[in-house]
């Protein structure tokens, strides 16, 4: 990842575009987008730019930009079509402290403007590193169709209410408030009656939640098969992305650990070539004791094996827990073994 991802607060920030023609008007669609205040600098300006000028939404100058203009500045961009006169400019952007993109030239360029799909406030930000805007594009498409109009304004209800839903304990609980909402009641309250069904009924959920019963943990014990995350179960990519707790043996790939949570507690287990190795009875008391706390615990195993020595130590402990398979190479899944246990779950 030669370009990090981040999103920069550009509210009453200044940002500079050097140039008023085609390529300024492709860069100035999306900062438009901001509140930021727009200053746009040169000659022959588009029709675009004169009629933004007019409703207020840009400041336009008819002139080169010099080093006064670029003070405070938080991006300058490189749009006018001209090496020569791109160059000059970033270059005073830079000595300024500002971040400076030149629009068709990478490797002078501090950052990337992404293709972008918005839902404000959920934003999202597709990038191809210069390689191929083509497919940005396309992938912007896919996004559009598949995240409804009305999630924006589902972000900005769920924003309002976080002071509210901080009654709820960290953790699975809240996450699951907010699960429940974005993903089930809100959209089917909009569906019914718009924002103001969805108001009341986010009230509702609330109580809901305070009123219910601490979640039992649980643990699901997974086969991660020959290694390749594109061959896990769909349902073993859903319990990783939100498990609490993920304890793995060594050979698990790290493709198949980076689908875990930034958040969850992730150890790794099992025996190595060098150093202290992990006991069996350990690694259960591990799933055991955080199971025992509420949390959900994802145990990765590679290859298709589920241990059981792992499965009899939960079912002792009156842990509820469940099986998934591995894939063999064959492309094969391997049925887990039936245990009482596995009803529970």
């Amino acid at each position: 990842m030669r370009h990090f991802p981040i999103f920069m607060n550009l509210d009453h920030r200044r940002v500079i575009v050097s140039g008023a023609g085609a390529c300024a008007v492709a860069k100035l669609r999306l900062l438009l987008k901001t509140d930021a205040h727009i200053l746009v600098f040169g000659a022959n300006p588009s029709n675009l730019v004169l009629q933004w000028t007019q409703a207020g939404k840009i400041s336009y100058l008819n002139r080169t930009v010099n080093a006064k203009d670029v003070i405070d500045a938080a991006l300058v961009y490189g749009a006018n079509e001209d090496a020569t006169e791109d160059k000059r400019a970033t270059d005073l952007g830079r000595a300024a402290g500002a971040l400076v993109n030149i629009v068709d030239n990478l490797e002078d360029s501090q950052f990337i403007t992404p293709a972008i799909v918005d839902r404000s406030p959920v934003t999202v930000a597709i990038g191809t590193e210069g390689a191929a805007p083509v497919l940005a594009r396309k992938i912007k498409q896919q996004l559009e169709e598949s995240l409804p109009e009305q999630l924006g304004a589902l972000a900005r209800i769920g924003q309002a209410f976080r002071p509210m839903a901080d009654k709820i304990p960290m953790g699975r609980k809240r996450r699951d408030f907010w699960s429940k909402f974005y993903f089930k009641r809100g959209p089917l309250a909009w569906a019914k009656g718009g924002e103001a069904a969805v108001n009341q009924d986010i009230d509702n959920l609330l109580n809901e939640v305070l009123a219910s019963d601490p979640e039992q943990g649980r643990v699901w014990l997974i086969g991660t098969g020959p290694g390749d995350p594109e061959l896990l179960t769909l349902k073993a990519r859903n319990l990783l992305h939100e498990a609490d707790v993920v304890i793995h043996d060594h050979l698990v790939a790290k493709p198949i650990l980076e689908l875990a949570r930034r958040e969850a507690i992730v150890v790794e287990t099992g025996k190595k070539t060098f150093g202290a190795a992990w006991q069996q009875s350990q690694i259960n008391a591990l799933m055991i004791k955080h199971a025992g706390r509420g949390h959900h615990v994802v145990r990765l195993k590679s290859g298709n094996t589920i241990e059981p020595a792992e499965t009899a130590a939960l079912g002792n402990a009156d842990i509820a827990f469940g099986t998934v398979p591995g894939i063999a190479d064959n492309g094969q899944s391997r049925a887990p073994r039936k245990t009482q246990k596995m009803e529970q779950v």
